[in-house]
């Protein structure tokens, strides 16, 4: 059975709220978006657990033996919630904002920050032929977004095929915010010279109760400045 792997860091002062959920993008781990000194330390000691999870085929949880659609893997997050009593705030970044966006929308989530969502569903654009083709020695995609997917997968610490097979999961299961958006909070963060996320007003025009605040950097480096955090963190009421 599939698993996710957690790595839970308690609260060091009394609690001020719920557990504060992680969730990392694709072709990362737990550690790499989320380091210690950036963000378990700095909300444990504002009195909140902090649940930081690996994504199916990343990190320290299991390869599945198929292909997990976004709703399987959101179905895990809601074990971990489960497991956590029930209520969390969340923070997402990329594929992690994406899959924390479907998380929120059932419930369990009091308020979600999203950072580097994509209005659109990008990976249903990648070529998996080709990708496939470059991780086994083969030419590099033309395309590219599936040669930076490719180039991506092939990073330090990842099994490229099962990390193909999630894309291919989740590009069959299309992401469409108009279906079930949200009830709660949202913060939607972005760099300003993020290409992926132009369009978040179309995300926002669907939420009930949405903010935009955009920070320095691109898609890589957006979630490691200050200005994200501090924005995450009051937001989150830490």
């Amino acid at each position: 059975m599939t698993a996710l792997y957690v790595r839970r860091v308690a609260a060091a002062a009394p609690a001020s709220g719920p557990p504060v959920l992680l969730v990392h993008g694709l072709a990362s781990r737990g550690r790499v978006d989320w380091p210690d000194a950036e963000w378990a330390r700095p909300v444990s000691a504002a009195g909140r657990d902090v649940l930081v999870v690996d994504l199916p085929a990343h990190g320290r949880s299991d390869r599945p033996p198929a292909p997990l659609s976004a709703a399987d893997i959101v179905d895990l997050l809601s074990e971990v919630v489960d497991d956590a009593g029930g209520g969390v705030d969340v923070v997402g970044y990329s594929l992690g904002a994406r899959l924390a966006w479907s998380l929120a929308a059932r419930g369990a989530v009091r308020r979600a920050v999203l950072g580097g969502l994509e209005p659109v569903d990008l990976l249903r654009r990648v070529d998996l032929e080709a990708a496939r083709t470059a991780i086994a020695g083969g030419p590099e995609p033309t395309d590219p977004l599936t040669q930076a997917v490719a180039r991506m997968v092939r990073l330090p610490g990842l099994d490229p095929e099962a990390v193909l097979d999630l894309v291919q999961g989740i590009a069959a299961d299309p992401f469409d915010p108009r279906a079930d958006p949200p009830q709660i909070p949202v913060l939607l963060l972005a760099g300003v010279d993020d290409p992926v996320v132009r369009g978040l007003e179309g995300l926002a025009a669907v939420l009930p109760d949405a903010r935009i605040l955009r920070v320095p950097g691109d898609h890589l480096t957006a979630l490691h400045t200050p200005q994200f955090r501090a924005a995450a963190c009051e937001f989150l009421g830490l």
